[in-house]
């Protein structure tokens, strides 16, 4: 719920933290969502402009197979979600991008499809990468069926009984995606064709939309298959039980390299964040409306934290550190906020000494929650035109290229990478999917094809490579001689004016964990409950605990 703003002529220039705080790999490894998240952003925009959701198509059978569409109405265009149910033998049924069969495949159409569209749509959709879409389609994924809990749901549903609530929790969804692909890949629209559209303009508004309207279906299947089995003694889900279920994702190493790789938007959706911290912080009172927000917010995290379970060793301990800290912050609040001046920035103060990084991080978006009025408008910034990230200016002088290295690259000068610990690996394209992995520099072959991922690495030898070059000279004589350098030159001006474009570690040493990068990614879509299943794969929950389209349309009706 938006709160009113406390102190519009709050300056928080002075509140800002320092990239190189920010940027590191641990912090952004321990990243949780923020009402700035992509999902948040579009569930506040539907609500907002009163979008109504149906679903025309149902041609599902007894057996969960067939198709259907599920149709979003907003106030300027029509979106379809096509989902095409198929009858997966067990032993076909695999997370990994190889794969070649799912339980469900989607497509995100753009308008009203007809029969022809569904015709054509499912003569390629479930054939995935195999087959081809069209600029129609807005978003092309695929979903497998967590297979324990979907059964046990069904089985319940069937007998006239909810779902064992132990059962649920330890899951919390129904089916999980393994790929969501928008933005021209295999056919579909392309960014700059749907960027312009007030809907979309946010960062991964079709994936989003895909999604959620996916987590609808799932529901509706189990209803469905229930009733098949178990007739006229079936019921459907309960509202709490349907609440409370995501829909999850698995995602491997290729979705670790996109912040490297998209430095402005990388930027701007840090940017955002961090200023809407600043302006939180920059407030001179706390309003007791917000105090009770930050509350309920806490009571939110702490039950998602009860709920939140991992096997894999790291996130066992951070889960420890989350559950251990949101106690503090609990009892911190006690007696929060004191007589003085800005008491969220005391707050924030406190929690940077008191607390782990990943109590610090969850802070940070428990802070922010209840400042909707305050910070929201910062989502329209979180787009991005990286059009400006391939512009050299090549006036500038090799002197002020060095004071710029040094200002904002200081920390990648600082690590030695004669030591063999600290290029220890190396990124590549795999031959057969076209997918980025990492090998091991000193045991593997393959070094010679490696892609340009450290920008610590490249700027510390632009750097070398300047030695003797004359201070007055313009970079572009140097570039010239050593248009190998074009890169990393380019990156080091785009920092000039976007300071939180890079990741300010280093991306090969032998400790670098490919799961926090993916974190901080997924945590800007909204994601929760993540659950390493290694350092380069992770398994997490979208829109748990949010609500359904038939309950954003009952609440803009009334």
């Amino acid at each position: 719920m938006n709160r009113p703003i406390l102190d519009p002529a709050a300056d928080p220039t002075r509140f800002r933290r320092d990239p190189d705080r920010v940027m590191t790999l641990d912090r952004m490894g321990a990243a949780h969502p923020t009402r700035l998240s992509f999902l948040r952003q579009m569930l506040r925009r539907i609500e907002a402009e009163g979008w109504h959701f149906d679903r025309p198509v149902w041609d599902i059978d007894a057996k969960g197979i067939g198709r259907a569409v599920y149709r979003a109405v907003g106030p300027a265009r029509t979106y379809s979600l096509v989902a095409f149910a198929h009858d997966l033998p067990d032993d076909m049924r695999s997370d990994r991008v190889i794969a070649t069969a799912w339980d469900a495949t989607f497509a995100l159409f753009d308008g009203d499809p007809t029969p022809a569209d569904l015709d054509r749509l499912q003569s390629n959709v479930p054939l995935q990468e195999a087959g081809r879409i069209t600029p129609r389609e807005l978003s092309l994924s695929r979903a497998n069926r967590s297979v324990r809990l979907f059964r046990h749901v069904i089985d319940r549903l069937s007998q006239g009984l909810q779902p064992d609530p132990a059962e649920v929790a330890a899951v919390g969804y129904l089916m999980r995606t393994t790929a969501v692909y928008g933005a021209g890949k295999f056919g579909a629209a392309d960014r700059a064709l749907i960027a312009g559209r007030d809907e979309l303009s946010a960062p991964f508004q079709a994936e989003m939309l895909s999604v959620w309207l996916t987590r609808n279906f799932c529901a509706d299947l189990v209803d469905h298959l229930a009733a098949a089995q178990g007739g006229n003694r079936a019921v459907r889900l309960d509202r709490a039980t349907r609440r409370s279920l995501g829909v999850g994702n698995s995602t491997g190493l290729g979705m670790a390299p996109f912040l490297v790789r998209h430095p402005v938007l990388l930027n701007n959706w840090m940017q955002a964040r961090e200023e809407a911290l600043a302006r939180v912080r920059a407030q001179s009172a706390a309003d007791p409306a917000c105090v009770r927000g930050l509350h309920d917010a806490l009571a939110d995290a702490r039950r998602n934290a009860r709920l939140w379970h991992s096997q894999h060793p790291i996130q066992i301990g951070k889960l420890a550190d989350l559950r251990a800290d949101l106690d503090r912050i609990t009892a911190g609040l006690a007696d929060w906020p004191q007589p003085g001046p800005h008491p969220w920035d005391a707050l924030w103060r406190w929690g940077e000494t008191t607390l782990s990084l990943e109590g610090q991080e969850a802070l940070l978006a428990l802070m922010l929650e209840p400042h909707g009025a305050l910070i929201d408008d910062l989502g329209a910034t979180m787009s991005a035109d990286e059009a400006v990230a391939v512009r050299i200016d090549g006036a500038m002088s090799v002197d002020a290229l060095r004071a710029l290295i040094r200002d904002r690259f200081q920390w990648a000068l600082d690590i030695d990478f004669a030591d063999p610990a600290n290029s220890a690996r190396f990124w590549y394209v795999s031959e057969e999917k076209l997918e980025p992995r990492l090998g091991d520099r000193h045991a593997e072959p393959g070094a010679e094809l490696e892609q340009p991922l450290c920008i610590a690495r490249l700027a510390q030898e632009l750097h070398h490579a300047l030695d003797g070059i004359a201070g007055d000279s313009p970079v572009a004589g140097f570039l010239m001689r050593q248009p190998q350098h074009r890169y990393a030159l380019r990156r080091v001006q785009l920092a000039a004016d976007h300071p939180f474009a890079e990741v300010r570690d280093n991306l090969i040493g032998i400790g670098m964990l490919p799961i926090d990068l993916m974190r901080c990614k997924l945590a800007f879509f909204g994601a929760s409950r993540f659950d390493p299943r290694s350092d380069k794969w992770v398994r997490i929950s979208l829109f748990q605990d949010m609500p359904y389209p038939d309950e954003i349309s009952a609440r803009s009706a009334e």
